[in-house]
């Protein structure tokens, strides 16, 4: 794939840096000039005027330069992240795609037993399955990127065969073992929110959880009310391979992907955890990443309000999207 022109943020950097020094260097002799004018005229009024219009367009020039190398370094960083996305999505896209040709050309064949024509019909909706939620990942991150309202519809959730569910699905597409998700909460635990997006949001973090562990997966899932009972906590804990404290923050921001090798081994977009951070917000949340350290596992915390903010009721939503529809 063909790289856009500047490829190294050192461009910017090394362009304000010798900048700045000679517009500081620019002013010093400015004001050298006009003491020397001053001293040898003996017209006072005239050179100072002129001394303070120097400095304040100096001035104005370098904040023009610093916030031009600020600003070209954050797009340089953008650029270079949205390009790792692409190459994301273009392997996450050809995997699936490539399975489910193959499946197809060996169901082709004459004299297929019919437990493997079950096993790779199987297989094919696994992949597509995958290809259904990835898109949909894309397609929720597009939408909130762009300041898109979302729409909630709020229902009384019971929190524990909720998050059970969740773990469910999400053991299936990585074929985990019984027991690998385990969930820790109250059954009479119930709280009001968006059923849909509080679904997107735990599955994410299960997903992640799962991906970013070392060796055989072991995820948890808590969940625990607030003194007051206003507010509930969700905690998802792995045994991963752990975050660096400078990246717990950054992980939550579109595209970005921690650069370790670690990471780079696991297939991943950088999207997941921007859709979680934009949904969990959505519903007057706020969420946060917690770990000691690189290789000593993560935990990403969830706080909900028990009962979301503005709700819109579903047949709300439904005209709406009726609405949508017909125009």
């Amino acid at each position: 794939m063909a790289r856009r022109g500047i490829r190294s943020i050192s461009v910017p950097i090394t362009f304000g840096a010798v900048t700045v020094p000679l517009s500081v260097f620019l002013l010093v002799g400015w004001t050298t000039f006009t003491a020397r004018n001053i001293a040898e005229s003996g017209e006072v009024a005239s050179n100072v005027w002129l001394l303070v219009l120097g400095v304040i367009s100096l001035v104005v020039i370098m904040s023009v330069l610093v916030m031009f190398s600020i600003f070209l370094a954050r797009e340089i960083l953008e650029v270079r992240r949205q390009d790792g996305f692409i190459d994301s999505v273009t392997h996450e896209l050809k995997t699936p795609l490539a399975s489910i040709k193959l499946c197809l050309q060996t169901l082709e064949r004459e004299g297929i037993p019919a437990d493997m024509r079950a096993k790779l019909q199987k297989m094919m909706y696994e992949d597509v399955d995958r290809l259904a939620t990835f898109i949909d990942d894309v397609l929720q991150a597009s939408r909130l990127s762009h300041g898109d309202e979302v729409g909630m519809a709020v229902e009384d959730v019971g929190l524990a065969a909720f998050a059970e569910r969740c773990a469910e699905v999400v053991g299936a597409r990585h074929r985990l073992l019984a027991g690998a998700i385990s969930v820790e909460i109250d059954p009479a635990m119930i709280v009001s929110t968006d059923a849909a997006a509080l679904d997107i949001v735990l599955r994410n973090l299960l997903d992640n959880a799962v991906k970013y562990s070392s060796g055989v997966p072991r995820v948890a899932v808590f969940a625990a009310l607030s003194k007051d009972g206003e507010r509930v906590t969700i905690e998802v804990k792995d045994h991963g391979i752990g975050i660096a404290r400078q990246n717990l923050k950054r992980i939550f921001h579109r595209f970005y992907r921690v650069p370790d090798e670690p990471v780079r081994a696991r297939k991943g977009t950088g999207l997941g955890l921007f859709v979680v951070s934009a949904l969990v917000r959505n519903l007057g949340g706020q969420v946060s990443a917690q770990s000691e350290g690189v290789g000593f596992g993560s935990t990403m915390r969830v706080v909900l309000p028990r009962r979301a903010p503005g709700p819109k009721s579903a047949e709300r939503r439904g005209a709406d999207a009726g609405g949508k529809v017909a125009a």
